[in-house]
């Protein structure tokens, strides 16, 4: 390729079709290669090629879109630039490109096309010569050179005139001071046009300039053109001593030396302003003297950082987050208790314990200013108004309110955030909340505590521990902040469906309050309260047009719905508001009359047909809304047999009535257990088999054959209905005794009621828990008598008294209480003298 001192370039080159630019002789682009064809080039060529001479390619400027590259090929502008291809890099996302790293050598000059497919090769001309020149642009202009030496030397005044007018202790433009000393002038007006600001055809004026004089001639007027919008610029500033600060624009990926100067628009210093704004905010944040001295030194580092470091947006991030932080800004509470019971009795029928829990925090809080937030924690199953509570809670205080939702979390991060080693870097939902609230004593809904997730990222509920603890949390430290932030003044409410799967160790720092499920009648009080009147606005109507009565109301809540809160009772109320909705609709259609006169017919206008108002939902339009009813109370229709028996359980659900069916055949003495127990309840099947095997004879139980033991010759099944549900738990012993015991003696047990209780081999009956839920269970199922443990009976206190007068309860210590209890006129074989049960009834 050498030949007279010169380079000389091969004659038939690949030609890379690119809009992005301009490739000028000395100057170095980056490139980016999607289109069919220039794919080709770059995998065929660049990255098969092993020599030097396989990395020179010809940069042709393509005025089209390479998105529109198709079959045939554009016209091709006439003189190109012949590079050297420095690097490749490739990437499949969004989509494969290539990014190529090309230096300009010189022009040439398309002859011919040879090929167009796979990518376009064509005879080229050279027209520069490359010398290895070593005569500086200050050297070298004799007299001879004449009128083009003038516009060398007077070039290069023009260039050094506008360095002058840049920021010298910028980097970057000083190391362009230098080389512009080393340059050649033959390079000069490719090197600089291809640096200054310019439009695409200017640059293209000067890349079809074939001789350096007429070079000099396109690229001189260029300079000038910047050196005049500088000198405009600098007169702005004195006139606003505001953007004093400035400093040299640069684009990434540039021109020769490896940078690309945009000098026209020499923007404002908003680097050099924004770090003077953000120091500001830092000593007006009002933080820790910790967090203080972090900042500051997290800012003396971002002011020696260049722009382009990765890490100046990391360090930019972090500090704008900590001036944002409300390190000591708080909102004042409102603390007048009347008004907090009026307004908590508002919006919020019943829940009489939490109502008196908040209005104790408020209390203690007007006597004492410094008091800790409370960790409360409210338990109780779906649709009892846990989060609302919490808003309510909230608008009682006065704070701004936020609520974070637990359920998945499975990544410590989530809560304690992430190292600032890490790519993508962030906070966790307790700094995040933070920021979103401003203040720093705002109330914190943890929604669903009870769904925390265990990876291998770590245990959330661990890393919750320190935020939940009220003598840690003063010095919580989040991982991406790094310093300790108070959370002693947040108040933070959970909520969870059962304590059961919340770790013990976040459990004992939470103080919980049960929220159990609703009576009826509280149902149907909070129905015609809250429930119709927010149905009926967000369907758009009116009392005026819709009409529910309670007996409705009674109506749907024990045959269409059966749970514990009032979500189902809500979407039922939906669904009637919709099918009027349709009929109020339809029934405002407009008609046209027409009325006979002598003269013939005349059109009247137009008329409403409005249906009569209001539209009363009675018993006949329920069934046709919402269909026929989903439960009926069918106790006393599964107690027709012997060896039937009604049991109450509790589930994170809230409390449900359980039916233990027995039967027996002839065999070996095996018991069969079926319906998905656990092993609680297998145990407990097993003690009630043995208590009664062990008392046969006081009770007079026989087995098929008439023998003393009831398992002799005979094989038991014992069954739970619902066999698709998993049960579990401590609440079936008495159930299942009673139940064998009355398919050994053949009596039927009592239509009317329902028991729940533990038992021991001896005959103990054993407390068991949420009571209030299993009596509000027999409630809605229709029982009558409840049988609970004798010590239970303090939580019999926990009732409403409507459903206390409405029940008889029987408070059982032994296994005999309870089988004289449950079977009408007592069971055989039981002294009643001694003993007779306790009945508390209409309390």
């Amino acid at each position: 390729m050498a030949s007279d001192g010169g380079i000389q370039i091969p004659s038939h080159l690949p030609l890379l079709l690119t809009h992005e630019g301009v490739l000028l002789p000395g100057s170095t682009v980056r490139i980016s290669v999607d289109s069919p064809r220039n794919m080709q080039l770059v995998s065929q060529r660049l990255l098969k090629g092993t020599s030097l001479k396989s990395t020179i390619i010809g940069v042709i400027p393509n005025t089209r879109d390479p998105q529109q590259d198709t079959d045939d090929l554009p016209t091709l502008h006439k003189i190109g630039t012949a590079g050297i291809a420095v690097q490749v890099v490739g990437s499949n996302w969004p989509k494969p490109h290539y990014t190529l790293l090309i230096t300009g050598l010189c022009r040439f000059r398309v002859s011919s096309l040879l090929k167009e497919r796979p990518f376009v090769l064509a005879e080229v001309e050279q027209l520069d010569k490359l010398e290895q020149y070593t005569t500086p642009a200050t050297e070298g202009l004799t007299v001879e050179d004449g009128e083009l030496g003038e516009l060398s030397h007077k070039f290069y005044q023009a260039a050094v005139q506008l360095l002058g007018m840049l920021d010298m202790s910028v980097p970057v433009v000083a190391k362009f001071r230098r080389l512009l000393d080393s340059l050649p002038r033959e390079t000069l007006p490719d090197v600089v046009a291809s640096m200054i600001r310019t439009s695409n055809m200017e640059k293209l004026q000067v890349l079809d300039a074939l001789t350096l004089e007429e070079r000099f001639k396109k690229a001189l007027p260029m300079l000038t053109k910047q050196i005049e919008g500088l000198k405009l610029l600098q007169k702005t500033r004195k006139k606003s001593p505001d953007n004093e600060k400035r400093v040299l624009s640069v684009r990434k990926g540039g021109v020769f030396p490896g940078r690309q100067f945009n000098l026209d628009e020499e923007d404002e210093d908003e680097d050099g302003d924004d770090t003077a704004a953000l120091e500001r905010k830092v000593h007006g944040a009002k933080m820790p003297e910790a967090a203080h001295k972090v900042c500051l030194k997290e800012l003396k580092r971002l002011k020696k950082m260049p722009q382009s470091m990765p890490e100046h947006a990391l360090t930019r991030n972090y500090l704008d987050l900590m001036v944002e932080l409300p390190w000591s800004k708080s909102t004042k509470d409102c603390l007048d208790i009347q008004a907090a019971r009026t307004l908590l009795d508002n919006d919020h029928y019943a829940m009489n314990k939490l109502k008196r829990r908040v209005l104790e925090y408020l209390a203690v809080r007007q006597l004492k200013t410094s008091l800790k937030g409370p960790i409360l924690c409210f338990v109780g199953p779906p649709g009892v108004g846990k989060t609302s509570v919490g808003r309510s809670i909230a608008r009682t205080l006065g704070r701004e309110f936020h609520r974070i939702a637990l359920g998945g979390i499975c990544d410590q991060s989530d809560i304690r955030g992430h190292r600032r080693t890490y790519v993508g870097s962030m906070p966790g939902r307790i700094i995040n909340g933070l920021k979103t609230v401003a203040v720093n004593n705002p109330v914190f809904l943890l929604d669903e505590v009870d769904k925390l997730g265990k990876s291998l990222q770590g245990d959330p509920a661990a890393a919750l521990l320190e935020v939940l603890d009220p003598e840690q949390n003063h010095s919580f430290t989040d991982h991406y902040l790094n310093v300790a932030f108070d959370l002693s003044q947040v108040l933070f409410i959970a909520t969870a469906n059962t304590t059961a799967t919340i770790p013990p160790a976040l459990l004992d720092r939470m103080e919980v309050l049960q929220v159990p499920g609703y009576t009826q009648e509280e149902k149907v009080e909070i129905a015609h309260r809250h429930l119709i009147p927010n149905q009926l606005e967000q369907h758009g109507l009116t009392p005026q047009q819709l009409h529910i009565p309670q007996d409705t109301t009674q109506d749907i809540i024990s045959s269409y719905t059966r749970e514990a809160g009032v979500r189902s009772l809500e979407r039922k109320f939906g669904a009637i508001c919709r099918a009027v909705a349709v009929k109020v609709a339809e029934g405002h259609r407009v008609t046209k009359t027409v009325a006979l006169t002598p003269e013939g017919p005349t059109q009247q206008g137009d008329k409403a047909a409005p249906p009569e108002m209001p539209i009363v939902i009675d018993h006949v339009a329920l069934r046709d809304i919402l269909g026929h009813a989903l439960f009926e109370m069918e106790v006393s229709e599964r107690l027709t047999l012997p060896g039937v028996a009604v049991g109450l359980a509790w589930t994170p659900l809230g409390g449900e009535i359980l039916f233990v069916e027995a039967s027996r055949m002839e065999g070996e003495g095996q018991l069969t257990l079926t319906g998905q127990l656990g092993d609680v309840m297998k145990e407990s099947a097993h003690l009630a088999i043995s208590w009664l095997r062990a008392n046969a004879k006081t009770y007079q139980l026989t087995n098929m054959v008439g023998g003393p033991d009831p398992l002799e010759g005979t094989d038991i099944h014992l069954h739970f209905p619902a066999g698709a549900v998993t049960k579990d738990g401590p609440s079936a012993g008495v159930t299942i005794v009673t139940c064998l015991a009355s398919l050994f003696s053949g009596r039927l047990v009592r239509s009317d009621v329902a028991m729940t209780g533990e038992i021991t081999l001896r005959g103990l009956v054993l407390p068991v828990g949420g009571i209030k839920d299993k009596v509000l269970a027999a409630h809605r199922a229709g029982v009558k008598r409840v049988i609970l443990p004798k010590r239970n009976e303090k939580d019999l206190e926990e009732l409403p008294a409507n459903v206390r007068a409405k029940l008889d309860f029987v408070t059982a210590a032994n296994l005999d209480e309870v089988l004289n209890a449950a079977f009408d006129g007592g069971f055989p074989g039981t002294d009643s003298t001694h003993t007779q049960p306790q009945l508390i009834s209409k309390l």
